[in-house]
């Protein structure tokens, strides 16, 4: 199944490095032009520089997710420069520290839920005013497996996690009578620089809970995002499409 965004307009968030980073390219690979997004102007360059030399069409701009009027930039500038916005994926997060809750600090939480949850809202918020002007879209949100259950010692991820998905289940209720569908896609544990480690073996307690024997790739949960984000998930909307391995099936 070859899958064409061809004259597709599309901005990913987060997508300076990881899964972001893969998303971003996977779109462009299909034919998408990408606005990437990214806090790291660096970053965000490079993402941009790759599209470009392998003959893509990219344009970066900076965005604090947990700044309202930034993501309004962002969508300001996407209508400004290509005239319509197509396809947006809400990627950016951070994974927090793993502190039980009592041990949790206000500042802390008060992070995770505003990049991994306000973020995700706001992004919406602003995306979803230019699609539903021209009636037709998709929107991808990146969740978690630990928006499904839970991890010992993560309350803040978690619960970010979860809100994400209701976030998406809600949008889609919403804007699917608007010609605009909303789905989320739930990554398993997955190697980028955010879990990057000295040696496999201290993912050994990790990798087996994940029944396929191994953690994911960027690029698997890039996959799963561009079909989301295609004609061929037409009749797809409100899922939370697990990308891990197998270890939601236990």
């Amino acid at each position: 199944m070859i899958i064409d965004l061809s004259g597709q307009i599309a901005v990913v968030t987060g997508a300076g490095s990881g899964i972001g980073r893969a998303i971003a390219l996977a779109m462009a690979d299909a034919g998408a032009t990408v606005v990437v997004t990214d806090v790291d102007v660096a970053t965000g360059g490079e993402t941009v520089g790759t599209i470009k030399r392998k003959g893509g069409r990219a344009l970066f701009l900076e965005c604090d997710v947990t700044d309202p009027a930034a993501h309004d930039h962002v969508v300001d500038e996407t209508l400004s420069q290509f005239g319509r916005l197509d396809i947006a994926c809400n990627n950016a997060g951070i994974s927090g520290s793993l502190t039980p809750i009592d041990e949790l600090g206000p500042d802390d939480w008060r992070r995770v839920i505003d990049i991994n949850l306000n973020g995700v809202f706001f992004g919406m918020r602003s995306q979803l005013r230019a699609i539903a002007a021209q009636k037709s879209g998709a929107i991808v949100n990146i969740a978690s497996i630990f928006g499904a259950v839970s991890f010992r010692g993560a309350p803040a991820y978690t619960a970010a996690k979860h809100g994400v998905l209701g976030l998406t289940k809600n949008a889609a209720l919403d804007y699917s009578g608007r010609g605009i569908r909303v789905n989320a896609v739930m990554p398993g544990v997955i190697t980028t620089p955010l879990t990057s480690v000295s040696s496999a073996g201290d993912w050994a307690p990790l990798i087996a809970l994940h029944p396929i024997g191994r953690l994911g790739v960027p690029d698997e949960v890039a996959a799963a995002v561009v079909w989301l984000s295609s004609g061929q998930a037409s009749f797809v909307t409100g899922a939370c499409l697990p990308v891990d391995g197998g270890y939601l099936a236990q």
